[in-house]
């Protein structure tokens, strides 16, 4: 059994296979980065907050970090839905 701990034992394998990030991966920010890569996949928030095993959901969101156009690819597929149940209604 790894009688180092989980922190030195992540910290020992980022020095051994992850140099560049020596000293700033660590278990809060790899939860950070799961949670983001949820979320981007199209995980809902409550499950990612479940996951977290977090009360708040408020405190979930400061877990997740939006990358690129995430949020604007989301308002655009709300407008396209949108104009679709308009079809047929307008002529």
């Amino acid at each position: 059994m790894d009688t180092e701990g989980p922190c030195r034992a992540l910290a020992n394998a980022v020095v051994r296979h992850l140099p560049a990030w020596a000293g700033r991966l660590t278990p809060h920010v790899l939860r950070h980065y799961c949670a983001s890569q949820l979320y981007q996949a199209g995980v809902d928030i409550l499950q990612i907050q479940e996951l977290l095993g977090r009360p708040w959901l408020a405190t979930t969101m400061r877990y997740v970090h939006a990358h690129g156009t995430l949020v604007e690819d989301a308002v655009m597929r709300g407008q396209q839905r949108a104009a679709k149940r308009w079809e047929g209604l307008i002529r």
